[in-house]
């Protein structure tokens, strides 16, 4: 076996251990590009290694996924298949964990019709909420990884030649999942007891405001709801195993109080959404809202993604990331979210996580909006952290305290 089969075999066991953290008898299910085929089935082994009762892979693939939306009428897109809900549906009522392996061409979908995308992203987001549930108020164990593909890869080097492109994204995803480190699985031990100091922090001064500025012209106030929860460094599911759900993760995150934020945040990196770019945006925000936008790249996208439904249009989280982390400083656009977030401060557009509020995974829809939490068919993440962001936290007694100073960590 050669030294890359080696870290392969590594990066599956530690996505089994720690990113899923898989128990004796419980099922697995797997979402994955084909080009993933050797990967997934070193998941698997080490899956079944770990005592799995079964191991289920849902296969996707570019080069279809584009002929289907070519050739296929308008009504396939706005009905999502039950079929597939019912199995997604089906083994998270079993417990099992799920793996998304994201990993798509960012332009994937650049010359397709907008209304086609629009209304399957709107449709699959209708279909999947039960499923969503489970794994937005961490029922089960769930984990997003990334393995290169080779049209992902190119346009994240662009320049390199033949293979070197994806052999380029391998070294840089090992290194932002601490695959390079000697012991991998000790060093996110040690990552994820760093994050949770900084949720126990934050969890104890309770801020009331979170206030953005940076020079690019950002200029946001962001309330909090009462009894909010930071969380980070892992979650925990309903039968009390830790797990990661996103491989790599340098973020600290909550909910904002949906009709609490006031002011303008610019766009600091491309957001890929559903197969297209969108870039260089900024949006104006008043009581929750977003009243007004625009972008120099995508305006279209960003215009269906914020009318997939109303709760779309105000945010579902609050991530802090520091500008000098091992993402950013790789001075990588991945072009990927999964990547791309943990390499800045950022927020989601669309339903909060239940469990970032106190109680709020015991409560219903309604009993959740009155404690003003949003709730929507869509959750995207998208960044605003700069070199140079500032985020003052004020409390309820109006004590001001620097959170993040020149991009960074300031506790």
């Amino acid at each position: 076996m050669n030294n890359f089969e080696e870290r392969l075999n590594e990066y599956a066991k530690l996505t089994v251990k720690v990113g899923i953290n898989l128990q004796k008898g419980q099922p697995l299910a797997i979402n994955a590009p084909t080009e993933a085929l050797e990967f997934v089935r070193l998941i698997a082994k080490n899956a079944y290694e770990a005592g799995a009762s079964e191991v289920h892979v849902n296969w996707n693939d570019e080069v279809l996924t584009k002929l289907k939306y070519e050739n296929s009428p308008m009504e396939v897109f706005e009905n999502f298949p039950k079929w597939y809900v019912d199995g997604l549906e089906d083994y998270a009522k079993k417990g099992a964990g799920f793996i998304s392996i994201s990993a798509q061409d960012p332009e994937l979908l650049k010359d397709i019709d907008p209304k086609k995308i629009a209304a399957s992203n709107k449709s699959s987001s209708l279909a999947l909420k039960e499923w969503r549930n489970y794994t937005m108020n961490d029922i089960i164990p769930w984990c997003v990884i990334s393995i290169p593909t080779k049209s992902w890869a190119k346009r994240v080097f662009p320049d390199a030649k033949g293979d070197e492109a994806v052999e380029k994204l391998w070294n840089s995803i090992f290194s932002a999942t601490r695959m390079d480190q000697k012991d991998p699985v000790k060093a996110w031990e040690n990552h994820m007891s760093n994050l949770k100091e900084k949720v126990e922090f934050l969890n104890e001064k309770e801020f009331d405001i979170l206030h953005y500025t940076s020079s690019n012209g950002t200029d946001l106030k962001v309330k909090l709801p009462e009894g909010h929860i930071w969380a980070g460094g892992g979650a925990v599911d309903s039968k009390g195993v830790n797990f990661a759900p996103n491989m790599p993760t340098e973020e600290v995150f909550t909910m904002p109080l949906k009709t609490g934020v006031n002011g303008v945040v610019y766009s600091t990196k491309p957001l890929n959404y559903g197969g297209n770019l969108i870039d260089e945006f900024k949006l104006v925000f008043k009581d929750g809202k977003v009243e007004d936008f625009d972008a120099k790249v995508g305006k279209e996208t960003l215009k269906d993604l914020l009318d997939i439904d109303e709760g779309a249009k105000y945010l579902g989280e609050v991530a802090l990331v520091p500008y000098d982390s091992p993402i950013s400083n790789s001075n990588i656009v991945f072009l990927n979210t999964l990547f791309d977030e943990n390499a800045s401060c950022h927020f989601a557009f669309g339903k909060a996580y239940p469990t970032n509020i106190k109680g709020g995974e015991n409560m219903s829809d309604e009993e959740l909006e009155a404690h003003g939490v949003n709730n929507s068919l869509t959750h995207v993440d998208f960044m605003v952290g700069a070199k140079d962001t500032s985020i003052v936290g004020i409390t309820k007694a109006g004590e001001e305290i620097q959170v993040f100073k020149d991009g960074n960590w300031a506790i």
